[in-house]
């Protein structure tokens, strides 16, 4: 059941992200993503994936300090958001430092791609999590 804790004792249930505009911001991840329109919770504009965790928008008007969220996605998802983010002509690279642009890495067997969004958080979308291969 969702909400509910079980055998797990410790588990990521939210995170706020800093972003000048959150309509543009919420409306890049989940349009990039394909996930459900977000959400109003008091002065957040919540994005939630579908693990539960959920990416609370939170405007400010001080400087936005750019973080890193990589999202777990099946290989089809990877496939329509990658066509995404070619669609709209977005820079996008292999590694975190940005040293190999337009291509996209296949680490553990999986294939993942960075990319930035308007506030210059980092984001990336792999298909298996970092050693994960045996």
């Amino acid at each position: 059941m969702p909400g509910t804790i079980t055998d797990m004792s410790v588990q990521l249930n939210h995170t706020i992200v800093s972003c000048r505009d959150q309509q543009r911001s919420a409306a890049f991840l989940t349009g990039i993503l394909g996930l459900p329109t977000p959400t109003r919770f008091a002065h957040f504009l919540v994005v939630e994936v579908d693990n539960g965790v959920s990416l609370d928008f939170a405007e400010t008007t001080g400087p936005v300090t750019p973080q890193h969220y990589a999202f777990l996605v099946g290989e089809e998802e990877f496939d329509a958001a990658f066509g995404r983010i070619r669609d709209q002509d977005l820079p996008y690279w292999a590694d975190p430092g940005q040293t190999q642009p337009g291509a996209i890495n296949q680490r553990d067997g999986g294939r993942g791609v960075y990319f930035n969004d308007p506030d210059g958080h980092r984001l990336e979308i792999i298909t298996r999590p970092y050693g994960s291969r045996n």
